[in-house]
């Protein structure tokens, strides 16, 4: 019930399934379960505070009584089953619920966990070679019915009672079954029989093994893929030798104590992790590639930085199965090379097996960032691989942040949005909407003598009503002599480029209807992203205006669009209910997702590095969407449309809605506060930077400055007009201000800039119209569309 790349991230689907959700009841591969790890299953999943009150696992053989003691906490009160059968009649037959004695007993010792009763309707046998039912001993379990069996293959009908022959054997004993492994799984080697499930079993009851997977390699080789545990997983380096060498040597020795020798693997291949098949079983096909990976390259290659960087050079071609001539340069990103979350898995395998070493975070990096991001993350690893683990995961995080500093001083523009939204070079937090933060000097108001003046600077004709907000693109940032760029569609179908010093129109394009939406610049700048009426999401040149890509929907787009920094990949909602995620480069729709009764009028917010995007319906639906699959992670529903675009701050969500209310939720869907206003609310909010305070609008025409942590009021400002707009909050976008200013539109045609410490009107402008869209402020100017058919730029000059 969650997406397929989810279950490959264990710290991402233990918090979706244990801290998001609070999963009651749950079915899993034992292969799957131990994927958590010791820590989050003894912590979370059976822990004493635990939601689960069934734990059901099947589609492999039932981990040890003392490998289920060692992760169920003593004062848990989850009930484990072990749960067999296969696919021929309908997957379950068998049910066995484990009884808390022999999970509670320290006296023990570790033994297989029995199959159980057949469930109704349901006959199980076991046979022996010659075919004979038998009631003791060894033989091939048989399962069927009167009524319980399926159809396969070819076959149109089948005989009331047929018996299926499972492949598995188990030993019958005092009545209970108990699993042997596949008959396949039963090979003979050196002359000798070995149970490769046997084996796989006993290796996972070491206390250095958290799972483990047996295989032949050619038929031949015998090869122990093992996870080790956290207690072991602190000698773990990844080296052939040293102090892997002695791990090795380690569990061989007490392995050889339980075993013959002919039942010794030949090789232990050391993991970061079991593969899945979809299914969440060990993929045992998968896991020989890592090995044969590991054969072929690296060793002490792998120290040398030019030898790492081919070698992750080619496993991203292989991953991507690109020849050998195509170039991976360092600025490459995996999704845009042809990659998706499934063959990002595939390459996080292959490079953790080369290197031998463990990190959670590489998939993330690889699904993010660039080439060289992924070989700074690999080489950072390999460094930081005999420091302590707090002092590893410390270290990455440093940098990370060092960085994404750098790549942000060398971005070449900006881009400035409705509510304050700054992208690029020296942004702030992308991913929070300019999360705010406690400030020092919060008690500082503007200069006694401080005053603002509102002049005109330009104004250009669209044709027809604009409620579309501006954005603005500033390139070279870095030079003095910066150009800034306004774009803004309007109801006349036209989408204009003007020059934000003069007003001139750098160039004009007619789309395929009217133009409600505001439009969104690609994280690379070459790109303006606008949706219509005609249910069109148009992708044109920043620089000319030609079209580059048209992505259709089957309503009207009036949501803006949502650009994600780290792979570009570019989210819009649409009339017809759905959100949708392109990637512009592919030129495809990588998932959609429909939104539970209601078009999307409201604007997707990204939280890029928690991978989550928040999108609002006018059926009265807020979800929580994970941003790499559009698997719902939460939903939060209210009996009245959303108008008002989500905004996030702190792990919290805040929106406002038709019934008057301003809503905080927690990051889990939970309601935190909200404050009632006297109107419904369109605006969308935004927060101050630097204090936990957050405005919003009301049709009741004022404009509310809110508490951030609990909804309380700080202050409200009674405007001429309804407030529709989103507020644009910001620090210095007039000269010689010392704190925060807010620009807002009243719909009577009125601009106000406020103080943002206390609410204060520092200067007013009426313009000849109704005023839907939102102010957008760069340096000292301020545009705006309005619904007498014009976009209006004006002067805010200063007196101090």
């Amino acid at each position: 019930m969650v997406p397929a790349v989810i279950k490959k991230m264990p710290g991402r689907l233990a918090q979706l399934l244990f801290k998001d959700h609070r999963t009651t009841v749950l079915q899993a591969t034992p292969t799957l379960l131990t994927r958590f790890g010791h820590h989050v299953l003894k912590g979370d999943v059976l822990s004493p505070g635990s939601s689960l009150r069934v734990l059901a696992l099947g589609g492999e053989a039932c981990p040890s009584l003392a490998q289920l003691r060692s992760w169920k906490h003593k004062d848990n009160q989850t009930s484990i089953y072990n749960i067999y059968g296969i696919t021929e009649v309908s997957c379950w037959a068998s049910c066995y619920r484990i009884p808390e004695r022999l999970l509670r007993s320290d006296t023990l010792m570790p033994s297989s966990v029995a199959l159980g009763t057949p469930l109704m309707d349901t006959l199980v046998e076991v046979r022996d070679e010659g075919g004979c039912v038998i009631t003791e001993g060894e033989g091939q379990v048989f399962i069927g019915g009167q009524d319980r069996v399926c159809l396969l293959d070819s076959e149109e009908t089948v005989v009331p009672g047929t018996m299926r022959a499972t492949g598995d054997w188990v030993n019958v004993k005092d009545k209970e079954l108990h699993y042997l492994g596949r008959r396949d799984r039963m090979v003979k080697r050196n002359g000798k029989q070995v149970n490769l499930d046997s084996v796989q079993q006993l290796i996972q009851s070491l206390p250095q093994v958290e799972a483990c997977a047996v295989g032949l390699w050619e038929g031949f080789r015998l090869l122990a893929f093992i996870v080790v545990s956290s207690d072991a997983a602190h000698l773990h380096t990844g080296e052939p030798d040293g102090v892997d060498g002695d791990l090795r040597r380690l569990i061989l020795r007490q392995l050889s104590k339980l075993v013959s020798s002919h039942c010794i693997p030949d090789t232990l291949v050391l993991v970061p992790a079991l593969s899945l098949t979809p299914h969440g079983k060990a993929d045992m096909k998968a896991l020989m590639k890592i090995y044969e990976k590991q054969r072929g390259c690296l060793g002490s290659s792998l120290l040398d930085v030019r030898g790492l960087r081919k070698t992750i050079r080619t496993l991203w071609q292989d991953a991507l199965d690109l020849p050998t001539d195509v170039s991976i340069d360092e600025r490459s990103k995996f999704l845009f090379s042809g990659g998706d979350s499934l063959k990002a898995l595939r390459l996080c395998e292959d490079i953790l097996a080369a290197v031998g070493v463990s990190s959670p975070h590489l998939l993330e990096v690889i699904l993010d960032r660039s080439f060289s991001d992924v070989l700074h993350h690999v080489t950072e690893m390999l460094q930081g691989r005999s420091s302590t683990p707090k002092k590893r995961a410390a270290d990455m995080q440093t940098a990370v942040a060092v960085k994404r500093g750098r790549e942000s001083e060398k971005t070449p523009f900006k881009v400035v949005r409705r509510g304050g939204e700054v992208e690029g070079m020296n942004r702030r937090n992308i991913d929070t909407g300019g999360e705010p933060h406690d400030r020092t000097d919060s008690g500082n108001n503007l200069n006694n003598d401080f005053n603002i003046c509102l002049s005109l600077s330009w104004s250009s004709d669209t044709g027809r009503c604009v409620d579309a907000s501006p954005v603005i693109l500033v390139r070279d940032v870095a030079d003095e002599s910066s150009r800034a760029t306004v774009f803004i569609g309007s109801h006349s179908h036209r989408i204009q480029a003007l020059d934000m010093l003069s007003g001139n129109v750098v160039w004009e394009r007619v789309l395929g209807d009217r133009i409600e939406a505001s439009a969104a610049v690609s994280h690379c700048g070459s790109l303006i992203i606008v949706g219509s009426y005609d249910g069109c999401v148009y992708f044109l040149s920043t620089e000319s205006g030609e079209t580059k890509w048209v992505f259709k929907t089957e309503d009207a787009v009036k949501s803006s669009p949502a650009v994600d920094p780290f792979t570009g990949l570019v989210v819009v909602g649409s009339h017809d209910g759905h959100v949708y995620a392109l990637d512009p480069q592919l030129r495809q729709c990588l998932w959609k997702r429909h939104c539970s009764g209601g078009a999307v009028f409201s604007s997707p917010q990204l939280q890029s590095s928690h991978r989550r995007l928040y999108v609002a319906s006018l059926g009265g639906r807020l979800l929580c969407l994970s941003l790499d699959s559009g698997a719902i992670l939460w939903s939060y529903y209210r009996d009245k449309p959303f108008f008002s675009s989500p905004n996030v701050f702190s792990g919290h969500v805040v929106i406002g809605s038709v019934d008057g209310n301003i809503c905080c939720l927690s990051d889990a869907g939970e309601l935190r506060w909200q404050f009632q206003t006297k109107a419904p609310v369109f605006s969308s909010p935004s927060f101050v930077p630097g204090q936990q305070r957050l405005l919003c609008g009301s049709h009741d025409g004022r404009l509310y400055c809110l508490n951030c942590s609990d909804g309380s009021l700080v202050w409200t400002f009674q405007t001429s007009g309804k407030v529709y707009a989103t507020p644009f909050v910001s620090e210095g976008f007039a000269v010689g201000s010392r704190g925060a200013l807010v620009a807002v539109a009243s719909t009577d045609g009125t601009v106000w800039i406020l103080d943002a410490q206390n609410g204060c009107v520092l200067a007013s402008h009426a313009l000849p119209g109704e005023l839907f869209s939102s102010p957008v402020v760069w340096e000292q100017s301020l545009v705006i569309g309005c619904r007498n058919d014009y976009v209006y730029c004006l002067n805010l000059t200063t007196n101090v």
